[in-house]
C-alpha cells in the first residue's frame, strides 16, 4: 500500500532520451534522516574530542616541567638531609672525643636548695664569694675563648656542651639580672662583690630569680642554644668593674 508520504523524483534528459522516474519511499527518507542526524553527533563528537585532546596535549610540556622541578627538589632535600646527618655524626663525635657526653660526679654540684640563703650563709663555708669554680657539672669544649679588640670582640668563653647540661655559679653571690636577651639568650648575671660579676647566657631556662641569693657550685640554669648562637653551649663572662677579663685566669676547666 502505497504511503502518502512517498514522493517520485523524475529525470529528463535534455538530449531526448528516456525519462527515468524513481520513487522514494517516505520510511527511506526516516532512515535517512536519522542517518545523517547520527553522523553530525558523530562529525561533532569527534571535533571536539580533537580539541580536547590538542589542549591537553599542549598542557604537557609544562607538567612535564614541573615533574622535573619536584625531581629536582627532591633530590635537593635528600642531599640537605644527608648533610645534616653528617654534620649531626661529626658533632656527635667531637662530644665523644671531648667527653662532654659523660656527666660528672652529682657530688659535684647542688640543686637550688629550697630556701634562700643570705650572702653570709653562702659563703660560711670559708670559700669566699670570688668566681674560682668551673660554670658547668662537665668539663665540656672551650671553642671561642676570650677576644679584645673592637674588630673581633668576644668578651668571654663560648663552651660546647650537650643541652640542659646543668650551668653552676662559679661563685657565691646575688642575682642581678635573670631573663631573655636578643644576643645572650636566657640569661643570669651574678654580682660576687668587689667589683666582679659574672654572666652565663645562650641558656635553655634558668632556675634562679633577681634578688636571689645562691651558693657556689648551685645550678642556676640549663644550657641550651637560645639568643644567637648556632649551637648548644655556655657563654660564660666575668667582669671586673664592668669590664670583661680572661675567665682562665679565675677558673680551671677540668680535666
Amino acid at each position: 500500500m502505497d504511503d502518502p508520504r512517498d514522493f517520485q523524483l523524475l529525470l529528463i534528459p535534455n538530449d531526448g532520451s528516456e525519462t527515468r522516474i524513481w520513487e522514494i519511499r517516505a520510511r527511506r527518507v526516516r532512515l535517512f534522516k536519522a542517518g545523517a542526524w547520527v553522523a553530525g553527533i558523530a562529525l561533532v563528537l569527534l571535533v571536539g574530542s580533537w580539541f580536547w585532546f590538542a589542549w591537553r596535549s599542549a598542557q604537557v610540556p609544562g607538567l612535564e616541567s614541573r615533574v622535573a622541578e619536584l625531581e629536582s627538589e627532591q633530590a635537593r632535600v635528600a642531599r640537605l638531609a644527608a648533610q645534616l646527618d653528617a654534620i649531626e655524626e661529626q658533632y656527635g663525635g667531637i662530644r665523644r672525643m671531648f667527653g662532654v657526653d659523660t656527666l660528672r660526679d652529682p657530688a659535684d654540684f647542688w640543686l637550688p636548695p629550697p630556701d634562700r640563703p643570705t650572702l653570709s650563709a653562702a659563703v660560711g663555708d670559708g670559700s669566699g664569694s670570688a668566681p674560682s669554680s668551673w660554670p658547668l657539672s662537665q668539663a665540656g669544649f672551650i671553642t671561642q675563648a676570650l677576644l679584645d679588640g673592637a674588630d673581633a670582640a668576644h668578651p668571654g668563653l663560648d663552651i660546647a656542651v650537650p643541652t640542659d647540661t646543668w650551668i653552676r655559679a662559679a661563685g657565691a653571690g646575688v642575682v642581678i639580672a635573670a631573663g631573655d636577651d636578643p644576643i645572650y639568650g636566657h640569661f643570669v648575671e651574678i654580682d660576687h662583690g668587689d667589683g666582679l660579676t659574672t654572666v652565663y647566657g645562650h641558656a635553655s631556662r634558668t632556675v634562679v630569680g633577681l634578688g636571689q641569693t645562691v651558693r657556689r657550685n648551685e645550678v642556676i640554669a640549663m644550657s641550651g642554644n637560645s639568643g644567637r648562637s648556632t649551637a648548644p653551649h655556655l657563654h660564660f663572662e666575668i667582669r671586673l668593674d664592668g669590664e670583661p677579663v680572661d675567665p682562665l685566669e679565675y677558673v680551671r676547666q677540668p680535666g
